[in-house]
């Protein structure tokens, strides 16, 4: 069986699995990896080249470029105004974004990964920036907030356009391969809960989720969003909306895994591993495991970090917490411990 078949079983609750995939589904921290590369492992390592030093099963992903490459850049990547602050500034400026030829510019990675798609050895998975996303980053973050108030016809054509271009690269990017699963980034919860309210959601995002998530799935391609922080309120928004899943399932945000199945049976999840557990040693680590085990065995879920591996994990701690993947995980998937 590969990996691609364990995969897809595993989100289908199907425990004829042989064994469950070990992915590391958030690529490590750069500091991370020059941590580790002092501490003697080899530099310059490709992804999957790390997959395999750390027995890790391989997972590809897409992520499609949204502005072309000399779009405009805000003077803060993370805070104050972005580069929209109207309509004039949109009509201005659209030309540099949501390119026509994104998968095209990603031929060559989309190339170089089909021999290992077709032989079932990688996961593959692509990301689209999603309704709430991609208004923050034109708006910057404290306008787009206002922006539902003071500007919601705008907000509705930036989304207007970015589902059209969503549907497309989803059809071209089907042309080469039938993804196992997708993220749709929005980041739109913090640890307190969603930072907008049902209505909003069902006002602003939910008639764009409607449209494109049935052309995903024409490929057999499992839908998930990408939030962080208190994702628990806005679940039912997502799966009202289409969404089948939901990473990372930040521990630290209260955002308890267990919890999140009794509620949800059939709702996929990946990530829910506490982290911060990494700092604690490896007694920390195998409860952290243990405790995520209610879930695991419930199936539809694949336990993973709850986010990018963090700096200060040792490589001896990483090897005992994908040493535990294995151990629990496989067994549990199979229909309880040994």
């Amino acid at each position: 069986m590969t990996v691609r078949e364990r995969f897809r079983k595993l989100m289908e609750g199907d425990h004829s699995l042989d064994e469950s995939p070990v992915i590391e589904w958030a690529v490590w921290w750069d500091e991370t990896l020059r941590e580790w590369e002092k501490a003697g492992m080899p530099e310059g390592m490709t992804d999957n080249s790390i997959f395999e030093y750390f027995g890790l099963d391989k997972n590809t992903q897409f992520w499609f470029p949204h502005y072309q490459e000399d779009c405009p850049k805000p003077k803060s990547k993370y805070n104050g105004a972005g580069i929209v602050q109207d309509e004039r500034d949109y009509d201005r400026l659209r030309k540099y974004f949501l390119p026509e030829d994104a998968v095209d510019r990603m031929k060559a990675e989309i190339e170089a990964a089909l021999p290992l798609y077709e032989r079932g050895e990688t996961i593959v998975w692509y990301t689209i920036n999603g309704y709430f996303w991609f208004p923050r980053e034109l708006f910057g973050p404290e306008a787009h907030l206002y922006s539902f108030y003071d500007y919601p016809e705008l907000y509705h054509r930036m989304c207007e356009d970015l589902a059209e271009w969503h549907v497309k690269v989803i059809h071209e990017f089907g042309k080469y391969m039938h993804a196992d699963f997708m993220t749709i980034a929005e980041d739109l919860s913090y640890n307190m809960g969603p930072m907008l309210s049902e209505d909003m959601f069902n006002e602003f995002l939910k008639p764009y989720y409607e449209r494109v998530i049935p052309e995903i799935k024409k490929y057999g391609t499992k839908v998930f969003v990408d939030t962080d922080g208190r994702v628990d309120k806005a679940i039912p928004w997502f799966l009202s909306a289409g969404v089948e899943g939901v990473l990372p399932l930040e521990r630290q945000s209260g955002v308890d895994v267990n919890e999140l199945r009794r509620k949800y049976p059939e709702l996929l999840m990946i990530g829910g591993f506490d982290k911060t557990c990494m700092f604690r040693g490896k007694d920390a680590i195998r409860q952290e495991v243990e405790r995520l085990l209610p879930a695991v065995r419930s199936g539809r879920y694949l336990m993973g970090m709850d986010h990018q591996t963090p700096p200060g994990t040792t490589m001896e701690d990483y090897r005992y917490y994908i040493s535990l993947l294995r151990e629990y995980a496989d067994q549990a998937c199979k229909g309880g411990l040994k």
